[in-house]
């Protein structure tokens, strides 16, 4: 699963790696190195019928699907599994038409040591961004129609391959450059090509223990993704 990840870049910052608007329009989100379920996040997705333009915007973790009656259900839709999200009613219309990125520096998953867990963190090297795929609902409030839309959005996951596999059984679904204009593509309905993970993009990624300090989400900071073994030498 995905259930914490880590962005230390901004809006602006974001837009120019993803060559996207920023669309964000001053809303609150970006710089966060403990991302939980129910926080706004940046997301990249594409919008326009012709030529669409990438853009940058501000989401809420948790999809809520437009159909729902309360929108409390979005904290139980985090994650979205890549090889049931076609037939899941809350998820099969957003991954035909409404699909994301979710840019992220790296991710968290807990690895079990005898009766601890141990946080590990996976990233590229280099500071690289990595583009988590997601899919994204809009809903609206049926009891008042004048409220502005809850934009709210889901992790795909994927089975977990390679080294990762020996830290969780899952991981999230994370698509190479070459696969974002596919992704992204509003015209495109049929993405089954794109929902298995990139061996050649896993097998770079960095893997490391961190503190435990990211188990609680009043946490933040930098320091939360640094190596285990440099803090212990501080």
């Amino acid at each position: 699963m995905c259930g914490r990840y880590a962005l230390g870049k901004g809006a602006r910052e974001i837009a120019a790696e993803f060559a996207a608007l920023d669309a964000t329009g001053g809303a609150a989100a970006g710089v966060d190195f403990n991302i939980a379920p129910t926080k706004p996040v940046l997301s990249v997705l594409s919008e326009g019928e012709q030529e669409a333009q990438r853009q940058v915007r501000v989401m809420r973790w948790g999809l809520v699907p437009h159909w729902a009656s309360d929108p409390k259900i979005g904290s139980r839709m985090i994650n979205a599994k890549a090889e049931t999200v076609t037939e899941k009613p809350a998820f099969r219309s957003a991954i035909k038409r409404t699909r994301c990125l979710l840019p992220a520096d790296g991710w968290y998953e807990w690895k079990r040591e005898g009766t601890r867990k141990q946080p590990c963190y996976m990233s590229l090297p280099g500071g690289r961004s990595l583009a988590l795929a997601g899919i994204y609902s809009t809903w609206r409030d049926p009891d008042d129609p004048e409220a502005p839309p809850l934009v709210t959005c889901s992790v795909l996951t994927t089975a977990a391959v390679g080294r990762l596999a020996d830290i969780h059984h899952r991981m999230p679904l994370v698509l190479p450059e070459q696969a974002w204009d596919a992704w992204l593509d509003p015209g495109l309905a049929e993405v089954s090509g794109l929902l298995s993970p990139d061996a050649e993009l896993v097998g770079a990624l960095e893997v490391r223990p961190v503190s435990t300090a990211v188990n609680s989400v009043r946490n933040n900071g930098p320091h939360l993704v640094e190596p285990l073994a440099e803090q212990a030498g501080n």
